[in-house]
């Protein structure tokens, strides 16, 4: 009678584990297919993204329209702007990648920017009234943090065939491709390193929303200014 109580527990605790087994799998192959979720660690995309925001990555919107000026993109910065190893150690850059897949973390290889170059464009700063000008014509930025300049440093670059200039919103907070210029590949990122796109704010729930994307960022020339 003892033996008998016994099995269906040992059966019990196998559903459950095998359950458990089952659910990080299929996690695992929607994160890596379909969505992700990434931790902001900064103040970089503000006002938008905020420090402590967690947000959904889609992994798959630029396999349907391929990404354009004024996108953010979530991508991996090995090569262009984060060094190809962390230094800390394996068992330190497990605990942090296990920080990461869980959105508790940010990652040192992971980033989220806003696409300002496309390949081929020619982006300077500034023009006469301070603005950024993509291919010789000013660019409307209404995403920038209220009271921050487009850039105060001075630059002037053409975007090579399948990389992208990229800058944060929040300029005076933002490391990005201009914090590079003089390293290898000038800052510039690799298309082919771009994870996906935010498409929603998870948490903290008070900022639980969807994010849109934005249409084509224009360089327009209005009234002749």
């Amino acid at each position: 009678m003892e033996q008998a109580k016994r099995r269906p527990r040992k059966l019990g605790w196998r559903f459950v584990l095998l359950g458990l087994v089952l659910a990080v799998a299929i996690s695992g192959l929607i994160r890596s297919l379909w969505l992700d979720v990434y931790f902001i660690p900064s103040a970089s995309m503000e006002p938008l993204l905020r420090d402590g925001d967690r947000i959904v990555v889609s992994r798959t919107d630029f396999a349907f329209d391929p990404v354009r000026r004024g996108d953010i993109v979530v991508f991996d910065g090995r090569g262009s702007f984060a060094p190809l190893g962390s230094g800390r150690g394996p068992a330190a850059d497990f605990l942090a990648g296990v920080g990461h897949w869980l959105g508790l973390t940010g990652s040192d290889t992971t980033y989220v920017k806003r696409v300002i170059g496309m390949p081929g464009d020619h982006v300077a700063c500034c023009g006469a009234d301070g603005r950024l000008t993509v291919n010789g014509q000013k660019l409307e930025e209404p995403y920038l943090y209220a009271g921050d300049a487009p850039s105060e440093l001075k630059f002037s670059v053409i975007v090579p065939d399948g990389r992208l200039w990229l800058m944060g919103d929040h300029r005076s907070k933002s490391a990005d491709s201009r914090s590079l210029l003089g390293a290898p590949g000038g800052g510039m990122v690799p298309l082919e390193r771009v994870i996906g796109r935010p498409v929603q704010i998870i948490w903290p729930l008070d900022r639980f929303a969807a994010i849109p994307r934005p249409v084509e960022a224009a360089t327009t020339i209005k009234n002749g200014q």
